[in-house]
C-alpha cells in the first residue's frame, strides 16, 4: 500500500530530512491499486504559475472531472492571478493561494498536483509530493541532473504514485503513428535518427538589483546557488542558465529526443556513447550553449544526431519518416497511407496528455509519459550537455547510469544543493 504522511509529519520532514539515494525499486510493469477518489472530481493543486503553469491551470480548470483547490507561487502577482482564474471559473471558490508549496502538499483534501516551476525545483517538489501521497503532473524537462532522475523514479515507485511528465508530443497522433511505422519495420532497419530544435540565445543584459515587490527571491532560488536578483534569471529566461536548466538542449530536447527514444524502443535504456561540439555565449549573462552538434551511439549501432533542423527524422534501409508538430512526411510517401495490422507494433494511444493523466489517476495505471520515460529521455539531453561542456567523447552505461572509466564526468551526474535543501 502507498505510504502517506500526516500534515504534521510532512511539514516537519520536508525541508530538512534526507530523502535517500537508494529508495527501493518496484518491478517494471506493476500497476498499483488504490481507491478512486471519493468525490467524482479529482482535486488539484498547482505549484509554479508562470507561463506554462498558467497554461496548465487554464486547461484543467474548465475540466468537469477536476476541482482546483489551491495554487502556489513564490511571486505574489502570479499566485493572485491564478486564484482569480480559479475563482472566475467556480465563483466564490475555496481556492487558497500559497507561497510555500509544503503548505499546499500538507492538505489531505488534494489528490494530485501540477508542477510547472523552473527546472531546478522539479525533483525536490515532486519527491515531496510523492511523500505526501499526491499524484503528479510535472513539466519537462523532468530533472536538472541525471542522478535526480533515478532518485525520483525510485520514489514514485515506492510511494505508488501516478506521474505524468509534460512531454506532450507522445499524446499527439502524428508522433505515435510515426513511431509505430518505425517500430513495425516499415522503413527497414533503422540506422540514423536526426533531431533538431534550434539553438539558444546569446544575451542577457540585465543588471543586479532589488527583487520586484511580492517576490521571495531566496525561495525562488531554493537549492540553486545564492545570487543577487537579476531580471535575466527570472521568469522564462531561467532556461538560459545552467544553475536552473540546460538551455535548448533540455528545453526542446525533452520533446524531440523523447520521440527519438520512443521510436527506437529505448524508453528504459539509452545510448552508450556521446560526442559533440558546442559554442557558448561570449557576452551577456546567459551561459547555456548557443550552438551544438551531438552524435550519440546506441548499443545496436543506431546513431542519434542532434543539431540542425527541427523535429525527429528516422532513417532506415528502406526509407525514412520525419515528424514534427503538425507535420508528418515519409519516403516512400505511401507509408503514410498504410494500415497497421494486428502483428504490427501498436503504441499506447493517449486521449490527450492531461486527460490521460486523469484517467490513470483513477485506474492507477502508468500514463503515456511515465516518470521512467521522462527520466530516460532527459538523460539523453543531460549527456549531450555534459559532453559539450567537457569537450570529449564519453562512454555511458545506461544500466548502471554512470560514465565508464571517467571519474570527472561522473561528478557531473549531480550538483550539490544549497542548504537547507538536499536530497
Amino acid at each position: 500500500m502507498a505510504e502517506k504522511w500526516t500534515r504534521r509529519e510532512f511539514l516537519g520532514k520536508a525541508a530538512g530530512a534526507s530523502l535517500g539515494l537508494a529508495l527501493p525499486t518496484i518491478l517494471p510493469g506493476r500497476v498499483w491499486s488504490a481507491p478512486t477518489p471519493a468525490n467524482d472530481r479529482i482535486t488539484l493543486g498547482f505549484i509554479g504559475l508562470g507561463g506554462m503553469g498558467t497554461g496548465h491551470l487554464q486547461g484543467f480548470v474548465g475540466n468537469p472531472q477536476v476541482q482546483v483547490l489551491a495554487v502556489c507561487d513564490v511571486f505574489e502577482p502570479h499566485r493572485l492571478q491564478a486564484k482569480r482564474i480559479v475563482d472566475g471559473r467556480y465563483g466564490n471558490s475555496d481556492c487558497t493561494a500559497y507561497r510555500d508549496y509544503r503548505d499546499l502538499l500538507a492538505r489531505d483534501d488534494i489528490d494530485a498536483v501540477v508542477i510547472a516551476t523552473p527546472d531546478h525545483w522539479h525533483t525536490l517538489i515532486s519527491l515531496h509530493a510523492c511523500q505526501a501521497g499526491k499524484d503528479v503532473y510535472c513539466e519537462k524537462p523532468l530533472t536538472l541532473t541525471i542522478a535526480e532522475g533515478r532518485i525520483l523514479v525510485n520514489a514514485v515507485r515506492r510511494y505508488g504514485r501516478v506521474f505524468q511528465v509534460g512531454s506532450q508530443q507522445r499524446s499527439e497522433g502524428n508522433f505515435r503513428f510515426a513511431c509505430e511505422l518505425v517500430r513495425s519495420g516499415r522503413i527497414g532497419r533503422v540506422h540514423t535518427v536526426r533531431t533538431g530544435f534550434g539553438y539558444g540565445p546569446q544575451g542577457g543584459d540585465g543588471v543586479d538589483q532589488d527583487p520586484p515587490p511580492g517576490l521571495d527571491w531566496d525561495f525562488y532560488l531554493g537549492p540553486a546557488p545564492l545570487v543577487p536578483f537579476n531580471p535575466d534569471r527570472f521568469l522564462g529566461n531561467f532556461r538560459w542558465f545552467y544553475d536552473y536548466s540546460g538551455g535548448k538542449m533540455t528545453d526542446w530536447g525533452a520533446h524531440h529526443n523523447d520521440i527519438a527514444q520512443w521510436g527506437l524502443g529505448m524508453d528504459e535504456s539509452g545510448p552508450v556513447e556521446v560526442e559533440g561540439q558546442g559554442r557558448f555565449p561570449t557576452a551577456g549573462n546567459f551561459d547555456t550553449a548557443i550552438w551544438f552538434h551531438l552524435e550519440y551511439t546506441y548499443a545496436n549501432g543506431v546513431k542519434l544526431i542532434c543539431g540542425e533542423g527541427h523535429g525527429a527524422r528516422f532513417e532506415g534501409t528502406e526509407g525514412w519518416v520525419h515528424v514534427d508538430r503538425g507535420f508528418l512526411e515519409a519516403d516512400p510517401p505511401e507509408l503514410l497511407r498504410e494500415k497497421l495490422g494486428p502483428t504490427d507494433v501498436h503504441l499506447y494511444e493517449s486521449p490527450g496528455h492531461h486527460q490521460d493523466w486523469l484517467h490513470c489517476i483513477r485506474t492507477r495505471q502508468r500514463p503515456i509519459c511515465d516518470v521512467e520515460i521522462g527520466h530516460r529521455s532527459v538523460t539523453v539531453c543531460h549527456l549531450g550537455n555534459i559532453a559539450i561542456r567537457l569537450g570529449r567523447k564519453l562512454r555511458w552505461d545506461p544500466v548502471q547510469e554512470k560514465f565508464l572509466d571517467d571519474a570527472e564526468a561522473n561528478r557531473w551526474l549531480h550538483r550539490p544543493y544549497r542548504a537547507p535543501w538536499h536530497l
